[in-house]
């Protein structure tokens, strides 16, 4: 009698379509989905409506018929009818669609984008409700105008030392650009356009790039040094 306490089947060893899959799980499992190809990505897709059955040949024939992946996944329920595959696959076949479109729209909520006056101000009307008079907030945008971080500023008095923790700061946070916003700021416009400047000039030499630095009254109402032509 075959000793069994200390025997394992290894499913990965099979042969057939089972075995296949159990490799192309462990694939995933040991080296991330990343490593495979299209046709594979689709194929393990096939595996939630076909149970029982080599879906490779199915996975290559469709890209080649459609073009491409994105264009199996974006095709019309008929035409995947057309092309033999029944209901189940189908929903399958949805959800890499819906999956991505739930992670654009969740990261349009956590990152959006700043890139003109209306975002910016839709932007600041909640960030604004508790804002600290006083307080400079540094929003770290990437190169898509996407907010990487809005922080408040060192609390330095030198400005040398405050555009360097700015700079730092963006270099960490791979921003490529920055908008500045003072909320009630005490210094008057020269010198706020001075220490702007300074602070553009700083940026400039780390190819980071100082959009506006914005002013926030006691009605929460902005200007824009940049527009009035003080940056």
């Amino acid at each position: 009698m075959a000793n069994t306490s200390s025997s394992r089947i290894d499913l990965t060893r099979g042969t057939g379509p089972q075995g296949h899959r159990a490799r192309m799980r462990t694939r995933v499992e040991t080296n991330g989905a990343e490593t495979l190809a299209d046709y594979e990505i689709l194929e393990m897709l096939l595996f939630l409506g076909i149970p029982r059955k080599d879906t490779k040949p199915l996975a290559k024939g469709l890209i080649s018929h459609f073009g491409s992946l994105i264009n199996v996944f974006r095709a019309p329920t008929r035409d995947l009818r057309n092309a033999g595959l029944n209901d189940d696959t189908i929903r399958a076949l949805r959800l890499p669609s819906v999956a991505a479109e739930r992670l654009a729209s969740a990261e349009s909520r956590e990152r959006p984008v700043l890139g003109n006056w209306p975002q910016l101000t839709s932007y600041l009307e909640t960030t604004l409700q508790g804002a600290v008079p006083g307080q400079l907030r540094i929003l770290y945008l990437d190169n898509r105008n996407r907010l990487l971080a809005d922080e408040a500023a060192s609390e330095e008095e030198d400005i040398t030392f405050l555009n360097r923790a700015i700079a730092i700061r963006a270099l960490a946070l791979h921003a490529t650009a920055i908008i500045g916003l003072h909320v009630q700021p005490t210094l008057k416009s020269p010198a706020l356009s001075t220490a702007a400047r300074t602070l553009e000039t700083a940026l400039k030499q780390l190819s980071i790039v100082l959009h506006d630095i914005l002013l926030s009254n006691e009605d929460k109402k902005l200007s824009s040094l940049r527009q009035e032509g003080l940056l």
